[in-house]
Parts: structure tokens; C-alpha cells; sequence
């Protein structure tokens, strides 16, 4: 039990000390390996749940760093970063 509880403290800790993005990428992982192994019963399930829940997490964790920025694109393609319309 106090094994659990040190793991435990030790992991809030560390996600604690990340990013946004870090912190959207680590928890969409982790919420996609479950899902995927429980929805296909196999490890490749949960492999690849954790690769899109990771990907999604950081994309939501990003778009949280610099709130009331969104990112758009100009004429010629290239991506810049303005306050919101």
C-alpha cells in the first residue's frame, strides 16, 4: 500500500514540473493505451491507442500554453501565431 502511494506521489510530482504540451501528451497516452487495450484486448491495441492519445494530449495540451492565441496561416502558407478573432 505505501508502495502504491510513493509511485503515485512520485508521478503527480513529475508531471508537476512539465509543460502544458508535456503534461496534455503524458495523460492522453496513458488514457489511450487503456482504452485501446480494453476495447481490442491486445497489446497492439494499447500501443497504438497510446500513439494517437498521445498526439491528440499534446495538441490539446498545447493549445493551452498561450491562452487567447490561435495559430492561422498567411497567403503564402506560412503558420503565425495572433490573438484570437
Amino acid at each position: 500500500m505505501i508502495k502504491k502511494f510513493v509511485l503515485g506521489l512520485a508521478l503527480v510530482g513529475a508531471l508537476a514540473s512539465c509543460t502544458q504540451t508535456e503534461k496534455g501528451a503524458s495523460i492522453g497516452a496513458a488514457s489511450g493505451a487503456v482504452i485501446g487495450g480494453v476495447a481490442t484486448n491486445s497489446w497492439g491495441g494499447a500501443a497504438v491507442g497510446a500513439a494517437v492519445g498521445g498526439v491528440a494530449g499534446a495538441l490539446i495540451g498545447q493549445s493551452q500554453e498561450r491562452p487567447g492565441y490561435c495559430i492561422y496561416r498567411d497567403r503564402n502558407g506560412r503558420r503565425y501565431e495572433d490573438r484570437c478573432r
